[in-house]
């Protein structure tokens, strides 16, 4: 197992690769595939159950529904061998992969996503099948807060709670921005404090919060919901609290930066991955 300070390390990689080529490339969501880069290592490098076959089986499935953001799982999966190189390297500029997400599972992506609140009722029945299957794989999905927003997220919620998926695990990436204004100034109110918390809960998820920076707390939470699943009954929420841009001060929680390309001298303002 990679030590969690190597994690930390991989994330800077990580975040690097994926400014580089999205910048040279010309390809625009930078900002909501940054904020959830820690997430991602740590489900990669640690958590998920993997082989270095991308269609193993009994392999653990994570079901990536922000597929805006999704140049940061194409960083790993490119780093970890399931795309070619050079296929990432040509990102945007003629390789299979796409601005959003397409399924290719022989690459390790699993689920076409793109238009939002989609991926969690995949995931939802993906691990709804495992369970029907006495399957033993757990299932990961990975949603933006402003996603959450989407009514197909609820009614696959309540069938998740209803049904006791204790093996799904639904990571919402909590950057409190969506496309280019912030939650408080859509649909949020602005003075309710843990608003995502609370609703999950009272549809009976279990529920925890964490810093969707910090490697170590990520999976803190995730093994100890593994490693106690013969005590849960519920499927299992982790409300990451992250900034959208993480890794480049001049795109850090700033809404224009949703579909943004930074200039030179914006990308001179300097970085957290060096």
């Amino acid at each position: 197992m990679m030590l969690r300070g190597r994690l930390c390390e991989k994330a800077n990689q990580i975040r690097k690769d994926l400014i580089e080529i999205a910048v040279r490339n010309g390809a625009g969501h930078i900002a909501p595939s940054l904020s959830c880069v820690d997430v991602l290592v740590a489900l990669y490098y640690r958590i998920m159950r993997l082989s270095n076959y991308p269609q193993w089986e009994e392999r653990d499935r994570l079901i990536f529904s922000k597929a805006h953001g999704c140049y940061g799982l194409y960083a790993v999966l490119a780093d970890i061998g399931y795309i070619k190189r050079n296929d990432w390297e040509r990102f945007y500029k003629g390789s299979f992969l796409s601005g959003c997400l397409e399924r290719r599972v022989e690459s390790g992506l699993e689920a076409s996503c793109g238009s939002l609140g989609h991926g969690l009722p995949i995931a939802v029945g993906v691990a709804f099948g495992a369970k029907l299957q006495n399957k033993t794989y757990r299932v990961y999905c990975i949603v933006g807060d402003g996603e959450m927003q989407e009514g197909s997220n609820w009614e696959s919620i309540q069938f998740a709670a209803k049904h006791k998926l204790d093996n799904l695990t639904v990571i919402i990436d909590h950057n409190t921005l969506q496309a280019m204004d912030f939650l408080k100034n859509v649909l949020t109110l602005e003075e309710r404090k843990n608003d995502l918390r609370r609703k999950m809960k009272a549809f009976g998820f279990e529920v925890k919060t964490c810093n969707g920076h910090n490697i170590k707390n990520i999976i803190s939470v995730i093994e100890k919901w593994i490693n106690d699943q013969k005590n849960l009954c519920a499927p299992q929420v982790l409300v990451a609290n992250t900034i959208k841009g993480y890794g480049l001060k001049c795109m850090e929680n700033i809404p224009k930066f949703h579909f943004r390309i930074p200039t030179e001298d914006e990308l001179g303002m300097g970085n957290r991955y060096e």
